[in-house]
């Protein structure tokens, strides 16, 4: 489970700058909710290949995909709220709002993300 946790780190982390990148292009043309909204759709598909290929070495399947959003949501959330407080609450600016807003939702989605790309592994040992 540690190369995993590491891995999903690595993924996450791929992730992120492609969420960052849409997330600013976006931007120029769409208010900061909807490039938020976008970057964040266009980039949970990407991240549900890493995942399965990298972090839980598992064939993609369509019920694997279709569940995976689960893993988000709460993710989504989270990310939504914080941004939607740092920028109109806090004042402190669009451009960074998202990053700092989705830290606090990784160790949810990593636990989510392996339930669902992993059934049953919670009965698996753990080391």
């Amino acid at each position: 489970m540690s190369r995993q946790i590491l891995t999903f780190a690595v993924v996450g982390a791929v992730n992120t700058a492609t969420y960052y990148c849409l997330y600013l292009s976006f931007l120029t043309w769409l208010p900061y909710l909807a490039a938020h909204i976008l970057a964040f759709l266009i980039s949970m598909v990407g991240s549900f290949f890493l995942n399965a290929r990298f972090t839980y070495r598992t064939r993609p399947t369509w019920r694997k995909f279709l569940l995976f959003p689960l893993t988000n949501v709460t993710n989504f959330l989270i990310t939504t709220v914080g941004v939607y407080v740092i920028v109109d609450v806090l004042h402190a600016g669009s451009r960074f709002a998202p990053l700092l807003a989705s830290a606090a939702a990784i160790p949810v989605t990593f636990v989510v993300s392996r339930w669902v790309m992993l059934p049953g592994a919670e009965a698996e040992p753990t080391a």
